[in-house]
């Protein structure tokens, strides 16, 4: 098709326009309130690049000028406070109709404290307001559609009749989540409407070298379930009528919509994109031609719909509200650096059950039943208990809803059954779509928790890191205005006969993104309680779960009694000892504890061995007081050496208890090598009882 079939030109004739928009023509009311939005939109924009010369911020700026009409029938569309918006960092004409004042919009550009997106923590043209439901979205291209994806699901499951709107470029289609996003909101039929406004560069990237289409659009039109409005972005009148079919369709319960709007790029990329090393003078020139705000003023007087006068008030009551609005923005307060630290963990107050350190190596026995549970009963028993307790909690993952299957290794064994394919369903084999779109579910009430396996395996869980980042600094991010409440179940670690895909350890990884909480138990009992922690406690949990001590009698506890929490960041002393400590986590802590009864029993050496449970936090008073106590310490862990998170906890020691070391802090992992699938190779590379003894025996001589 050609794209002067896709409305490519201006399309101002009444008699091709819907009733809805003859109405509009004939609403001098309606007109004003348009052109006011355009007109100081504009302004707004032109003053961005005047900040920027003058050094007082904006320092990254992406002109929306040729993106006009579809920016104002997105934001005057979408209902504030109602539905849910996810703009990008072109959006300020969407933000600045959808309900953000100038004076906002202003103080997100100067990144004041005051800015009600976040305080200044996010770039610039990062417009947002969570207040009214405009979401703080990320500079990664595109992601938000999942999270848009999420929020749709949410509504959809509760039956409400809000719809999520996704903002994009063109380009950012070009992500392996964007069409997840679309997929999944196709399959599941969700209310949700992706606008793309198409201006035909990446930067300075060409459509062209983008897709075969420069009709993106039409690369999604064999998606059954979706809908694919075509129209001009840089009219009013066509953007206008395209947002209303989307928007009836969404509500009329016919599932998702692409908008996609003809947009053209009048000025650079951004601030830091000179456009003129590849784009013609004629192109430019061109470009300017289709200029949304010129046309609509022309077509206004030329059609004798608002006279001269009219306008020329309009435009002198948005400087007269710029020329207050930019005052008050320029003298509001900067950031505290002392600030920094705020956001970036929840506090941890669980909303109901009794928190009990147990930190010994036995258990106050009243907290526990007489029945014995294995580490995967405990993954099982206590996620129904929550489900249980808390009718907004939902799991989904690959394979945690195929009738009895329960997961690949039964963990959600019972739970289809109990609580239903609303509650408990199954995820497409798309890590990224999994996480995305958690992130995106918890955003439509505070009440809900989010349980997904993030992946088969760990060593599967990579496609969805970018998804994993984002959620990390949401809190943050925001200062304090959402956080996504997520556990994120992984399969982790070797000794199963598994291979390269299947004996990996990632927490070397997860523990350096601040505002994740990273927990590694290696007992039935912490399991229970870490879990209940995650799920009644706001923010975001990693629970590596290292799987060889699923069925492992090793890990066997008695099963803790209902609402008996542990809290994060607090380790627990599996054997006291004083003449060396071992501080390890996971699987190689039963390791440490079998080769520290061989060491006492046969060499007469008393070794402490302390389990940290909780990486992220982390329970480093707990580090220093073994340290100090025996002057020798061991740091073991299953994950490879380099890189792993025991240079982390040596480098603490090192800082911190320097002069009560007695010998060099140790670290023993595995080997600098993938895990080999041969059960001979897989011996060779991962740590065992007597490579822990060897190396602690060393170490007790030293």
């Amino acid at each position: 098709m050609s794209e002067k079939n896709h409305n490519t030109e201006p399309i101002l004739d009444s008699e091709t326009i819907s009733a809805q928009v003859s109405e509009i023509l004939n609403s001098k009311d309606t007109l004003k309130k348009w052109y006011k939005y355009l007109q100081l939109g504009r302004s707004l924009d032109l003053r961005a690049a005047s900040y920027l010369k003058k050094g007082m911020g904006w320092s990254y700026h992406a002109p929306y000028q040729g993106h006009d009409g579809i920016q104002l029938a997105l934001g005057l569309t979408f209902r504030a406070g109602k539905d849910f918006l996810f703009p990008y960092y072109r959006d300020m004409l969407t933000c600045l109709a959808a309900g953000l004042t100038p004076e906002e919009i202003l103080l997100n550009g100067l990144s004041r404290d005051t800015d009600v997106a976040g305080g200044g923590r996010h770039m610039s043209n990062h417009f947002a307001k969570p207040e009214i439901r405009i979401q703080n979205g990320s500079s990664l291209t595109g992601n938000h559609s999942l999270h848009a994806v999420g929020v749709a699901r949410a509504i959809k499951k509760y039956n409400g009749d809000e719809i999520a709107f996704y903002s994009g470029g063109e380009s950012a289609c070009s992500e392996g989540y964007f069409y997840e996003a679309v997929s999944g909101a196709s399959r599941e039929m969700l209310p949700v409407i992706f606008v793309i406004q198409n201006n035909r560069y990446g930067i300075s990237v060409p459509v062209k070298d983008q897709s075969a289409n420069p009709i993106v659009a039409e690369n999604f039109s064999g998606f059954l379930n979706l809908r694919i409005i075509y129209c001009d972005g840089t009219d009013v009148f066509d953007s206008w009528r395209a947002m209303q079919e989307a928007t009836k369709h969404v509500l009329d319960g016919n599932g998702a919509v692409i908008v996609h709007a003809d947009c053209v790029r009048i000025g650079a990329h951004s601030n830091s994109d000179n456009h003129q090393l590849y784009r013609s003078p004629e192109e430019l020139e061109k470009a300017k031609e289709r200029d949304p705000l010129p046309r609509f003023r022309n077509h206004l007087i030329e059609n004798k719909l608002l006279t001269e006068d009219e306008l020329k008030a309009i435009e002198d009551e948005n400087e007269a509200e710029l020329a207050e609005a930019a005052p008050k923005a320029e003298a509001a307060p900067l950031p505290s650096p002392d600030s920094v630290m705020d956001f970036v963990l929840p506090e941890y107050k669980p909303v109901e059950g009794e928190v009990h350190e147990l930190t010994e190596p036995e258990g106050d026995p009243s907290l526990y039943t007489d029945e014995v549970i294995k580490f995967l009963q405990a993954i099982n028993f206590t996620q129904i208990e929550e489900f249980e307790r808390n009718e907004n909690t939902f799991l989904w993952g690959q394979d945690v809803a195929s009738k009895e299957k329960g997961g690949v290794f039964n963990a959600e064994k019972g739970m289809l059954k109990k609580f239903g394919n609303e509650r408990v369903f199954n995820a497409p084999i798309a890590e990224d779509f999994i996480v995305g779109t958690a992130n995106g579910f918890c955003r439509y009430r505070d009440d809900i928790w989010v349980l997904v396996e993030g992946a088969e395996f760990a060593d599967y869980i990579w496609p969805a890191m970018e998804q994993v980042v984002e959620l990390s600094h949401e809190y943050w991010r925001t200062k304090g205005q959402f956080v996504p409440n997520m556990l994120i179940r992984v399969a982790s670690g070797g000794y199963i006969n598994g291979g390269l895909y299947h004996s990996q350890n990632v927490e070397g990884s997860f523990t350096t993104f601040p505002g994740l909480r990273v927990l590694v138990p290696a007992f039935a009992d912490d399991m229970q309680g870490l879990i209940r922690s995650a799920m009644r406690t706001k923010g975001a949990t990693v629970i590596l779960e290292p799987k060889f001590l699923y069925n492992h009698p090793w890990a066997k506890t008695k099963r803790l009694k209902k609402d008996v929490l542990i809290p994060f960041g607090k380790a627990r002393y599996r054997r006291y000892g004083s003449d060396l400590s071992i501080i390890t986590y996971g699987t190689t802590v039963h390791h440490a504890m079998r080769a520290a009864d061989r060491l006492e029993s046969e060499q007469g050496i008393s070794v402490e061995v302390l389990d940290l449970r909780s990486l992220i936090p982390l329970d480093k008073e707990a580090i220093f007081e073994t340290v100090r106590k025996t002057s020798k310490v061991l740091v073991v862990h299953e994950d490879k050496r380099t890189g792993g998170f025991g240079g982390e906890i040596a480098a603490l020691i090192a800082e911190n208890c320097f002069e009560s070391l007695d010998a060099p802090v140790i670290r023993l992992g595995s080997l600098d090598t993938p895990v080999g699938f041969s059960k001979i190779l897989e011996n060779a590379i991962l740590l065992n009882d007597q490579k822990v003894y060897d190396e602690a025996l060393k170490l007790a001589s030293y």
